[in-house]
């Protein structure tokens, strides 16, 4: 029998989930199917019904979902109680267990370089879903201190509690000051959705230098205007897409228990950009 997954949300036209997890399936020759599944805000224990119904085997949670997500679950992994949201469900006969493959999913292109986060500072600019994350994975890494740049204080703080009760040294800054101290920072990561607006650039670069990782989560485009500056400025860069890519990876090899088609995937994914 075919097994289907699906990946949930609203937007959901633009997923490339679809498209990567197909490749994955057809390359090791396996029964499997994935679909982009429309629900809307409100209307996830009905939708989570009707998949419960056609037997889905799995699912992504993507966007407005993956922290109300969390009352559903039969059981959780640490890393979605840690973060409170999940983004990948398997479901045994209804049991629905619930990952997190955002922290191990930022991680991977970390690691593939070889780059150390041991004792590091940290600028990360954003503080919403994706930046909680990011903290926790920078604080299993053991950075030594994360200043978190965002346009609203109030929104910092609660970032800021987190990261203090995960034992990270945190301080807030507004996104102007940024701009001047960047360069000082080992890790300058962007969790905010500024870089898909064309010559957006969510702060300056101008201190920014080749000691500098600026990793900017934003996929579509490429090469966000904070990439192509950084670049410029001899800094090393990890792309929005490795991230997606080792999410996906990862999703993957909790459904299957079969190692990810790494390459497969990678090239589906980069011939839709």
């Amino acid at each position: 029998m075919t097994k289907t997954y699906a990946v949930i949300g609203d937007p959901i036209d633009h997923s490339l989930s679809p498209a990567i997890h197909n490749a994955a399936f057809a390359f090791l020759g396996m029964d499997c199917a994935y679909i982009a599944y429309k629900i809307p805000k409100g209307e996830l224990k009905e939708g989570l019904e009707s998949l419960k119904k056609i037997q889905i085997a799995g699912l992504n949670v993507t966007i407005p979902h993956k922290v109300e997500m969390m009352q559903f679950l039969n059981s959780a992994d640490n890393d979605c109680n840690l973060i409170g949201a999940t983004n990948t469900v398997v479901n045994e006969n209804g049991f629905l267990k619930g990952y997190n493959t955002d922290l191990g999913g930022f991680l991977e292109p970390i690691k593939k370089r070889n780059l150390e986060c041991k004792d590091t500072k940290v600028l990360l600019v954003g503080a919403g879903g994706a930046a909680r994350a990011i903290v926790a994975a920078f604080a299993r890494e053991k950075v030594h201190k994360i200043t978190v740049a965002n346009r609203t204080k109030e929104r910092a703080q609660d970032l800021i509690k987190f990261a203090n009760k995960l034992g990270l040294e945190t301080e807030y800054t507004d996104l102007v000051s940024a701009g001047n101290v960047a360069g000082n920072h080992n890790f300058i990561v962007n969790a905010t959705s500024v870089g898909m607006r064309e010559n957006a650039c969510p702060i300056s670069t101008r201190s920014i230098n080749s000691n500098c990782v600026v990793y900017d989560i934003v996929y579509i485009p490429v090469n966000t205007e904070l990439i192509v500056q950084s670049k410029e400025r001899g800094a090393t860069v990890i792309y929005g897409w490795e991230m997606l890519l080792a999410q996906a990876a990862l999703s993957f090899e909790i459904w299957t228990g079969r190692k990810a088609p790494y390459d497969a995937m990678k090239l589906t994914l980069l011939g839709r950009f």
